[in-house]
């Protein structure tokens, strides 16, 4: 199976500003809009949300 632009890699950053990130799949045709997670920061040392970049 070949890998399609359905399912691309994004990377989601820290909203903490720590430039921590995180590396994830994500379904476009169920979340067409930018993802955000909330997740754990190491840097800041608490659960801050992530946004996926472009």
């Amino acid at each position: 199976m070949a890998r399609n632009e359905l399912r691309p890699v994004v990377r989601l950053r820290s909203t903490a500003k720590t430039g921590y990130t995180y590396v994830t799949r994500k379904n476009r045709r169920n979340d067409p809009e930018r993802m955000v997670l909330r997740k754990y920061d190491p840097v800041a040392r608490k659960h801050v949300g992530f946004r996926e970049e472009r």
